[in-house]
Protein backbone atom coordinates (compact mmCIF):
# COMPACT_ATOMS: atom_id res chain seq x y z
CA UNK A 1 0.00 0.00 0.00
CA UNK A 2 1.46 3.46 -1.15
CA UNK A 3 1.55 6.14 0.79
CA UNK A 4 -0.65 8.30 -0.91
CA UNK A 5 -3.33 5.56 -1.00
CA UNK A 6 -6.63 6.49 0.09
CA UNK A 7 -6.86 4.26 2.42
CA UNK A 8 -3.36 5.06 4.04
CA UNK A 9 -3.13 5.99 7.53
CA UNK A 10 -2.09 9.58 6.80
CA UNK A 11 -4.75 10.00 4.37
CA UNK A 12 -7.69 8.87 6.90
CA UNK A 13 -5.55 10.89 9.53
CA UNK A 14 -5.77 14.15 7.50
CA UNK A 15 -9.34 13.27 6.21
CA UNK A 16 -10.15 13.49 9.93
CA UNK A 17 -8.14 16.31 10.49
CA UNK A 18 -10.12 18.79 7.69
CA UNK A 19 -13.68 17.82 9.31
CA UNK A 20 -15.13 20.37 11.81
CA UNK A 21 -13.94 23.36 12.57
CA UNK A 22 -10.30 24.79 12.91
CA UNK A 23 -8.59 27.79 14.84
CA UNK A 24 -10.04 30.96 13.78
CA UNK A 25 -5.93 32.07 13.70
CA UNK A 26 -5.22 30.27 10.82
CA UNK A 27 -8.24 31.30 8.29
CA UNK A 28 -7.46 33.32 5.08
CA UNK A 29 -10.75 35.06 4.63
CA UNK A 30 -9.75 36.19 1.19
CA UNK A 31 -9.11 33.02 0.16
CA UNK A 32 -11.81 31.42 1.77
CA UNK A 33 -8.78 28.77 3.03
CA UNK A 34 -8.82 27.20 6.42
CA UNK A 35 -5.17 25.72 7.64
CA UNK A 36 -4.64 22.80 9.94
CA UNK A 37 -1.55 24.40 11.56
CA UNK A 38 0.89 27.35 11.38
CA UNK A 39 2.96 26.18 9.27
CA UNK A 40 0.52 25.75 6.71
CA UNK A 41 -1.02 29.18 7.16
CA UNK A 42 2.70 30.47 6.74
CA UNK A 43 3.10 28.60 3.39
CA UNK A 44 -0.48 29.78 1.86
CA UNK A 45 0.67 33.33 2.76
CA UNK A 46 3.43 32.97 1.00
CA UNK A 47 1.54 31.26 -2.42
CA UNK A 48 1.03 33.10 -5.54
CA UNK A 49 -2.63 33.01 -5.63
CA UNK A 50 -2.39 34.56 -1.62
CA UNK A 51 -0.26 37.41 -3.35
CA UNK A 52 -2.80 38.04 -5.99
CA UNK A 53 -5.80 38.04 -4.13
CA UNK A 54 -4.45 40.34 -1.99
CA UNK A 55 -3.65 42.77 -4.83
CA UNK A 56 -7.19 42.57 -5.94
CA UNK A 57 -8.53 43.18 -2.44
CA UNK A 58 -6.06 46.27 -1.83
CA UNK A 59 -7.42 48.27 -5.11
CA UNK A 60 -11.08 47.98 -3.55
CA UNK A 61 -11.29 46.99 0.25
CA UNK A 62 -14.41 48.55 0.73
CA UNK A 63 -16.18 46.45 -1.71
CA UNK A 64 -14.47 43.16 -0.13
CA UNK A 65 -16.11 44.08 2.90
CA UNK A 66 -19.63 45.04 2.26
CA UNK A 67 -19.29 41.54 0.35
CA UNK A 68 -18.85 39.73 3.19
CA UNK A 69 -20.46 42.17 5.61
CA UNK A 70 -24.16 41.37 3.48
CA UNK A 71 -23.51 37.52 3.26
CA UNK A 72 -22.87 37.65 7.17
CA UNK A 73 -26.26 39.32 7.77
CA UNK A 74 -27.85 37.62 5.65
CA UNK A 75 -27.01 34.28 6.68
CA UNK A 76 -27.37 34.90 10.05
CA UNK A 77 -30.66 36.42 9.83
CA UNK A 78 -31.79 33.32 8.17
CA UNK A 79 -30.93 31.42 10.39
CA UNK A 80 -32.63 33.00 12.81
CA UNK A 81 -35.91 33.07 10.99
CA UNK A 82 -35.89 29.48 10.02
CA UNK A 83 -34.72 28.35 13.11
CA UNK A 84 -36.26 30.35 16.06
CA UNK A 85 -38.83 32.20 14.37
CA UNK A 86 -39.98 35.38 15.93
CA UNK A 87 -39.08 33.75 19.51
CA UNK A 88 -36.99 35.82 21.90
CA UNK A 89 -33.69 34.42 21.92
CA UNK A 90 -29.77 35.11 23.25
CA UNK A 91 -28.08 36.45 20.82
CA UNK A 92 -25.13 34.13 21.62
CA UNK A 93 -26.89 31.22 20.97
CA UNK A 94 -28.13 32.09 17.49
CA UNK A 95 -24.03 32.72 17.11
CA UNK A 96 -22.89 29.83 17.97
CA UNK A 97 -25.19 27.55 15.76
CA UNK A 98 -24.21 29.85 13.12
CA UNK A 99 -20.17 29.92 13.11
CA UNK A 100 -20.63 25.67 13.94
CA UNK A 101 -21.36 25.42 10.02
CA UNK A 102 -17.81 25.18 9.10
CA UNK A 103 -17.99 27.70 5.93
CA UNK A 104 -19.48 30.22 7.28
CA UNK A 105 -18.48 34.31 7.00
CA UNK A 106 -16.29 34.87 10.15
CA UNK A 107 -17.32 37.99 11.96
CA UNK A 108 -13.71 39.81 11.81
CA UNK A 109 -13.97 39.87 7.97
CA UNK A 110 -16.97 42.64 8.49
CA UNK A 111 -17.82 45.77 9.21
CA UNK A 112 -18.90 44.59 12.60
CA UNK A 113 -16.25 44.09 15.48
CA UNK A 114 -17.85 42.51 17.79
CA UNK A 115 -21.38 40.66 18.68
CA UNK A 116 -22.91 43.00 20.48
CA UNK A 117 -22.25 45.71 18.11
CA UNK A 118 -24.08 44.00 15.19
CA UNK A 119 -27.01 42.98 17.48
CA UNK A 120 -27.32 46.57 18.10
CA UNK A 121 -26.99 47.48 13.94
CA UNK A 122 -30.01 45.18 13.54
CA UNK A 123 -31.89 46.59 16.75
CA UNK A 124 -30.98 50.50 14.95
CA UNK A 125 -32.13 49.05 11.14
CA UNK A 126 -35.30 47.47 12.24
CA UNK A 127 -34.88 44.21 11.42
CA UNK A 128 -34.75 42.68 14.89
CA UNK A 129 -35.90 43.53 18.19
CA UNK A 130 -33.45 43.93 20.54
CA UNK A 131 -33.47 44.16 24.83
CA UNK A 132 -30.54 44.19 26.98
CA UNK A 133 -30.86 42.22 29.78
CA UNK A 134 -28.15 41.30 33.01
CA UNK A 135 -27.93 37.71 31.16
CA UNK A 136 -26.76 39.46 27.87
CA UNK A 137 -28.59 40.66 24.40
CA UNK A 138 -31.59 39.23 23.77
CA UNK A 139 -32.93 39.07 19.85
CA UNK A 140 -36.53 39.00 18.15
CA UNK A 141 -37.04 38.40 14.63
CA UNK A 142 -39.28 40.88 12.61
CA UNK A 143 -41.19 39.08 9.93
CA UNK A 144 -42.21 40.94 7.04
CA UNK A 145 -42.84 38.86 4.51
CA UNK A 146 -46.11 39.71 2.89
CA UNK A 147 -47.70 36.02 3.09
CA UNK A 148 -46.81 35.91 6.90
CA UNK A 149 -48.82 39.42 7.29
CA UNK A 150 -51.49 38.66 4.90
CA UNK A 151 -51.83 35.09 7.22
CA UNK A 152 -52.04 37.43 10.17
CA UNK A 153 -54.49 39.79 8.70
CA UNK A 154 -56.96 36.57 7.72
CA UNK A 155 -56.52 35.25 11.22
CA UNK A 156 -57.47 38.21 12.49
CA UNK A 157 -60.54 38.67 10.32
CA UNK A 158 -61.68 35.26 11.35
CA UNK A 159 -61.18 35.54 14.81
CA UNK A 160 -63.36 39.05 14.67
CA UNK A 161 -65.69 37.74 12.63
CA UNK A 162 -66.25 34.47 15.06
CA UNK A 163 -66.80 37.31 17.71
CA UNK A 164 -69.15 39.28 16.23
CA UNK A 165 -71.11 36.39 15.69
CA UNK A 166 -70.99 34.90 19.70
CA UNK A 167 -71.90 38.50 20.62
CA UNK A 168 -75.20 38.85 17.84
CA UNK A 169 -76.20 35.37 19.22
CA UNK A 170 -75.38 36.71 22.98
CA UNK A 171 -77.55 39.62 22.47
CA UNK A 172 -80.24 37.31 20.64
CA UNK A 173 -80.73 35.19 23.37
CA UNK A 174 -80.78 38.06 25.76
CA UNK A 175 -83.50 39.70 23.76
CA UNK A 176 -85.32 36.12 23.89
CA UNK A 177 -84.93 36.37 27.87
CA UNK A 178 -85.45 39.33 27.90
CA UNK A 179 -89.39 39.03 26.68
CA UNK A 180 -89.91 36.20 28.34
CA UNK A 181 -89.50 37.59 31.73
CA UNK A 182 -91.68 41.02 30.15
CA UNK A 183 -94.40 38.40 29.80
CA UNK A 184 -94.11 36.88 33.04
CA UNK A 185 -94.41 40.22 34.68
CA UNK A 186 -97.76 40.65 32.69
CA UNK A 187 -99.53 37.54 34.11
CA UNK A 188 -98.89 38.30 38.35
CA UNK A 189 -102.04 38.13 39.85
CA UNK A 190 -104.01 41.54 40.38
CA UNK A 191 -104.98 41.26 44.48
CA UNK A 192 -108.59 42.91 45.33
CA UNK A 193 -110.26 44.40 48.39
CA UNK A 194 -112.22 41.77 49.54
CA UNK A 195 -115.98 43.32 51.09
CA UNK A 196 -119.38 41.70 52.01
CA UNK A 197 -121.99 43.86 51.92
CA UNK A 198 -124.23 41.85 54.17
CA UNK A 199 -123.20 39.32 56.68
CA UNK A 200 -126.12 36.83 55.45
CA UNK A 201 -124.47 36.92 52.47
CA UNK A 202 -122.83 33.71 50.88
CA UNK A 203 -119.06 33.76 49.67
CA UNK A 204 -117.74 32.32 46.85
CA UNK A 205 -114.10 32.64 45.29
CA UNK A 206 -113.30 32.04 41.44
CA UNK A 207 -109.34 31.23 41.27
CA UNK A 208 -108.89 31.72 37.93
CA UNK A 209 -105.79 33.57 37.09
CA UNK A 210 -105.04 34.53 40.93
CA UNK A 211 -108.57 36.92 40.64
CA UNK A 212 -110.66 36.73 43.53
CA UNK A 213 -114.57 37.83 42.77
CA UNK A 214 -117.81 37.32 45.00
CA UNK A 215 -120.97 35.56 44.11
CA UNK A 216 -123.70 36.91 46.46
CA UNK A 217 -126.97 35.11 47.01
CA UNK A 218 -129.74 35.07 50.09
CA UNK A 219 -130.08 32.45 51.97
CA UNK A 220 -134.19 32.62 50.73
CA UNK A 221 -133.25 31.96 47.06
CA UNK A 222 -130.27 29.62 47.91
CA UNK A 223 -132.16 26.20 46.92
CA UNK A 224 -134.09 27.92 44.39
CA UNK A 225 -130.85 29.06 42.43
CA UNK A 226 -128.83 25.46 43.90
CA UNK A 227 -128.62 23.76 39.70
CA UNK A 228 -127.43 27.28 38.50
CA UNK A 229 -125.28 27.69 41.64
CA UNK A 230 -123.54 24.12 40.85
CA UNK A 231 -123.92 25.26 36.62
CA UNK A 232 -122.07 28.21 37.72
CA UNK A 233 -119.37 25.98 39.45
CA UNK A 234 -118.67 23.94 36.68
CA UNK A 235 -118.24 26.49 34.23
CA UNK A 236 -115.87 28.21 37.15
CA UNK A 237 -114.27 25.12 37.21
CA UNK A 238 -113.50 24.41 32.99
CA UNK A 239 -112.53 28.26 32.48
CA UNK A 240 -109.79 27.83 35.23
CA UNK A 241 -108.31 24.83 33.97
CA UNK A 242 -108.37 26.07 30.46
CA UNK A 243 -106.80 29.34 31.27
CA UNK A 244 -104.30 27.14 33.65
CA UNK A 245 -103.51 25.03 30.69
CA UNK A 246 -103.70 28.44 28.01
CA UNK A 247 -100.56 29.54 30.87
CA UNK A 248 -98.79 26.23 30.30
CA UNK A 249 -98.74 26.24 26.90
CA UNK A 250 -97.22 29.79 26.88
CA UNK A 251 -94.75 28.93 29.58
CA UNK A 252 -94.18 25.75 27.43
CA UNK A 253 -93.87 27.62 24.12
CA UNK A 254 -91.37 30.24 25.63
CA UNK A 255 -89.57 27.73 27.44
CA UNK A 256 -89.37 25.82 24.16
CA UNK A 257 -88.12 28.66 22.49
CA UNK A 258 -85.30 29.57 24.19
CA UNK A 259 -84.27 25.59 24.59
CA UNK A 260 -84.47 25.58 20.58
CA UNK A 261 -81.88 28.66 20.81
CA UNK A 262 -79.90 27.53 23.08
CA UNK A 263 -79.96 23.74 21.29
CA UNK A 264 -78.86 24.99 18.10
CA UNK A 265 -76.25 27.56 19.50
CA UNK A 266 -74.94 23.55 20.66
CA UNK A 267 -75.08 22.38 17.68
CA UNK A 268 -73.24 24.83 16.10
CA UNK A 269 -70.41 24.53 18.46
CA UNK A 270 -70.40 20.26 18.36
CA UNK A 271 -70.41 20.75 14.57
CA UNK A 272 -67.52 23.15 14.26
CA UNK A 273 -64.64 20.59 15.03
CA UNK A 274 -60.90 21.36 13.97
CA UNK A 275 -58.19 19.38 12.74
CA UNK A 276 -56.17 20.52 15.49
CA UNK A 277 -56.55 19.74 18.96
CA UNK A 278 -53.25 20.49 21.38
CA UNK A 279 -53.54 22.22 24.35
CA UNK A 280 -51.39 23.35 27.25
CA UNK A 281 -50.50 21.17 30.30
CA UNK A 282 -52.22 18.22 28.87
CA UNK A 283 -50.64 14.41 29.32
CA UNK A 284 -50.13 12.74 25.77
CA UNK A 285 -48.43 9.44 25.12
CA UNK A 286 -46.30 9.40 22.00
CA UNK A 287 -46.83 6.90 19.86
CA UNK A 288 -44.58 7.39 17.09
CA UNK A 289 -41.36 5.00 16.50
CA UNK A 290 -38.60 6.99 14.92
CA UNK A 291 -37.78 8.59 18.31
CA UNK A 292 -36.62 5.05 19.60
CA UNK A 293 -37.80 2.46 22.22
CA UNK A 294 -36.59 5.10 24.95
CA UNK A 295 -39.60 7.71 23.99
CA UNK A 296 -42.19 5.09 22.48
CA UNK A 297 -45.97 4.64 24.00
CA UNK A 298 -44.32 7.04 27.14
CA UNK A 299 -46.45 9.82 28.86
CA UNK A 300 -45.28 13.78 28.77
CA UNK A 301 -46.62 16.75 29.31
CA UNK A 302 -47.71 19.59 26.35
CA UNK A 303 -45.62 22.54 27.78
CA UNK A 304 -45.97 24.94 24.81
CA UNK A 305 -48.19 24.54 21.40
CA UNK A 306 -46.72 25.52 18.13
CA UNK A 307 -48.57 26.83 15.23
CA UNK A 308 -51.39 24.79 16.48
CA UNK A 309 -50.00 21.71 15.08
CA UNK A 310 -46.77 21.43 17.16
CA UNK A 311 -46.18 20.93 20.29
CA UNK A 312 -43.11 21.34 23.18
CA UNK A 313 -43.57 18.44 25.54
CA UNK A 314 -41.57 17.30 28.96
CA UNK A 315 -41.01 13.13 29.39
CA UNK A 316 -42.89 12.65 32.62
CA UNK A 317 -40.06 9.66 33.54
CA UNK A 318 -36.54 11.85 32.06
CA UNK A 319 -37.31 15.23 32.31
CA UNK A 320 -36.35 15.57 28.89
CA UNK A 321 -37.78 18.26 26.30
CA UNK A 322 -39.01 16.93 22.72
CA UNK A 323 -40.42 19.35 19.84
CA UNK A 324 -43.61 17.22 18.00
CA UNK A 325 -46.24 17.14 15.40
CA UNK A 326 -49.77 16.36 16.88
CA UNK A 327 -49.81 12.63 14.39
CA UNK A 328 -47.13 11.42 16.63
CA UNK A 329 -48.92 12.24 19.55
CA UNK A 330 -52.51 10.26 20.94
CA UNK A 331 -54.56 11.63 24.26
CA UNK A 332 -54.51 9.47 27.31
CA UNK A 333 -57.55 8.64 29.15
CA UNK A 334 -57.66 8.74 32.82
CA UNK A 335 -59.38 7.08 35.64
CA UNK A 336 -63.32 7.87 36.69
CA UNK A 337 -63.06 10.77 38.62
CA UNK A 338 -60.02 12.78 37.18
CA UNK A 339 -59.97 15.03 36.05
CA UNK A 340 -59.81 16.18 32.01
CA UNK A 341 -59.57 18.87 29.29
CA UNK A 342 -62.17 18.82 25.98
CA UNK A 343 -59.90 18.95 22.88
CA UNK A 344 -62.51 19.69 20.03
CA UNK A 345 -65.99 20.24 19.56
CA UNK A 346 -68.66 22.64 20.79
CA UNK A 347 -67.31 22.13 24.84
CA UNK A 348 -63.76 22.52 23.35
CA UNK A 349 -61.06 24.70 25.72
CA UNK A 350 -63.82 23.26 29.04
CA UNK A 351 -62.24 21.20 31.79
CA UNK A 352 -64.41 18.45 33.29
CA UNK A 353 -64.70 14.93 35.54
CA UNK A 354 -64.45 11.74 33.67
CA UNK A 355 -67.74 10.37 35.00
CA UNK A 356 -67.53 7.11 33.54
CA UNK A 357 -65.73 5.19 30.25
CA UNK A 358 -68.19 3.13 27.45
CA UNK A 359 -65.31 0.80 26.00
CA UNK A 360 -67.95 -0.49 23.68
CA UNK A 361 -68.03 3.00 21.99
CA UNK A 362 -65.07 4.16 22.55
CA UNK A 363 -65.96 7.11 24.50
CA UNK A 364 -66.69 8.81 27.86
CA UNK A 365 -68.96 10.73 29.90
CA UNK A 366 -67.65 13.80 31.25
CA UNK A 367 -69.21 16.90 33.66
CA UNK A 368 -68.07 20.21 33.21
CA UNK A 369 -66.68 21.56 35.49
CA UNK A 370 -65.27 24.92 34.40
CA UNK A 371 -66.75 28.21 32.46
CA UNK A 372 -70.57 28.81 32.35
CA UNK A 373 -71.84 25.24 31.64
CA UNK A 374 -70.14 24.04 34.88
CA UNK A 375 -72.30 21.12 36.03
CA UNK A 376 -73.26 19.89 32.69
CA UNK A 377 -73.05 16.32 31.80
CA UNK A 378 -71.98 15.48 28.17
CA UNK A 379 -72.47 11.93 26.89
CA UNK A 380 -70.65 10.24 24.12
CA UNK A 381 -67.85 12.00 24.00
CA UNK A 382 -65.12 10.66 21.62
CA UNK A 383 -61.44 9.53 22.73
CA UNK A 384 -59.39 11.69 20.92
CA UNK A 385 -61.57 14.55 21.90
CA UNK A 386 -60.66 14.66 25.89
CA UNK A 387 -56.80 14.09 27.71
CA UNK A 388 -56.06 13.84 31.28
CA UNK A 389 -55.26 17.02 32.57
CA UNK A 390 -51.36 17.30 34.46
Amino acid sequence: MGKSDFLSPKAIANRIKSKGLQKLRWYCQMCQKQCRDENGFKCHCMSESHQRQLLLASENPQQFMDYFSEEFRNDFLELLRRRFGTKRVHNNIVYNEYISHREHIHMNATQWETLTDFTKWLGREGLCKVDETPKGWYIQYIDRDPETIRRQQEQERKKKQDLDDEEKTAKFIEQQVRRGLEGKELEEPVYTELNRENEEEKVTFNLNKGASTSIAASSKTSSVLGPNALKMVEGTVKRKESAHSSGQSKEKKKKSALDEIMELEEEKKRTSRRDYWLQPEIVVKIVTKKLGEKYHKKKAVVKEVIDKYTAVVKMIDSGDKLKLDQTHLETVIPAPGKKVMVLNGGYRGNEGILESINEKKFSATIIIDSGPLKGRRVEDIQYEDISKLA
